[in-house]
């Protein structure tokens, strides 16, 4: 890894909770994750589940309940909630509070107090219904101040209604290359860029769809995952696995997740941090924490796999990963054992 790439990864490691026996169940993150359809079931578990190996205390998702059934049977170390619905069927009679997005929103947002993030759209779908539930429970975290990780069709809420987030600074976006250039067309970002500087270089669109966006933070995922807030733009120069298989952008934002529960805990005091690290610096950290612990997922994945990696894969090095990168924190200044 380069210099620069190590040295943000010390600080990363800094809000990291050591393992000490005065935590209790909790406090060192309750994660949820919206998402999860009939068609599409594999996605919230990956994201979950990653943020579970990672170290968050408490894994929530949120889905249908036919997706719930069958997440369930993957993992008894998630919770299921099964309160997300579906647009209803020509042939079928549903209750109006399963058709109404406000009331099936309603019962979503009553969760939120015991959350500490939200991850939103893996496995999600463009079900108008599920969507439109999806931006009313955005609007209700930003009033909660929640922190929140947007991927896949959730991002397709943003493209529609940039207002949605723009200027809440505990957004994080996640797009991929289709999705990148959606939302840059989306916000007129590609011709922006190109009216202010023929060269701008390889770090100019992402910035700018940030300051598009008010601030949030932007993860553009590529051969280098990049990540700005429209002000200070960073590289994740991690070697990754060669294999492009679905799945892997979940464990992504499961870990991200997982560093943001840690901001909180660092912000909250819960041990002798020391006090090295700012507020303002501790959520692009988080950012780029959850990429390279991705990212090494994706490359042990693949030593062991080859053509063969699956987002399974990945959810079984997340540990691996983690060591690697981060070696034993313990001690109540998180200290290294390596």
């Amino acid at each position: 890894m380069s210099a620069a790439t190590k040295e943000i990864l010390g600080r990363v490691r800094q809000m990291i909770p050591p393992m000490l026996e005065k935590f209790h169940k909790g406090q060192l993150g309750r994660v949820g994750v919206i998402g999860g359809s009939e068609d599409y079931t594999g996605a919230p578990y990956f994201s979950a589940m990653a943020s579970a190996r990672l170290g968050c205390d408490m894994s929530h998702v949120i889905c249908t309940p036919t997706a719930a059934a069958v997440i369930k049977t993957y993992s008894p170390n998630l919770m299921v909630h099964p309160l997300m619905r579906s647009s209803p069927s020509p042939d079928s009679i549903p209750s109006a509070a399963d058709a109404d997005p406000s009331q099936v929103a309603s019962r979503i947002i009553a969760l939120l107090d015991r959350l500490h993030i939200l991850v939103i759209g893996p496995g999600l779908g463009r079900d108008p219904l599920m969507q439109e539930t999806c931006a009313r429970v955005i609007r209700a975290a930003k009033e909660k101040k929640l922190p929140m990780v947007l991927d896949a069709d959730a991002l397709l809420l943003v493209q529609k209604d940039p207002g949605l987030v723009k200027g809440y600074n505990l957004a994080v976006l996640t797009p991929n290359v289709v999705e990148f250039g959606r939302l840059t067309k989306a916000l007129g970002v590609d011709e922006s860029v190109r009216a202010a500087e023929e060269n701008a270089g390889e770090n100019a669109k992402v910035e700018a769809l940030a300051k598009a966006l008010g601030g949030v933070m932007i993860l553009q995922k590529g051969r280098e995952d990049r990540l700005s807030d429209g002000q200070k733009t960073l590289a994740v120069d991690l070697e990754g696995g060669k294999k492009r298989s679905g799945g892997q952008g979940d464990t992504l934002t499961g870990s991200i997740a997982t560093f943001l529960g840690w901001r909180k805990a660092y912000l909250d005091g819960l041990w002798e941090t020391g006090g090295g690290l700012k507020e303002e610096e501790l959520l692009a950290l988080a950012v780029f924490g959850g990429s390279a612990v991705t990212r090494e997922c994706s490359r042990l994945a693949f030593v062991k796999k080859g053509r063969s990696l699956q987002a399974s894969d990945l959810t079984d090095e997340v540990h691996t990963a983690f060591m690697n990168l981060f070696g034993e924190v313990d001690g109540e200044a998180g200290g290294a054992r390596l």
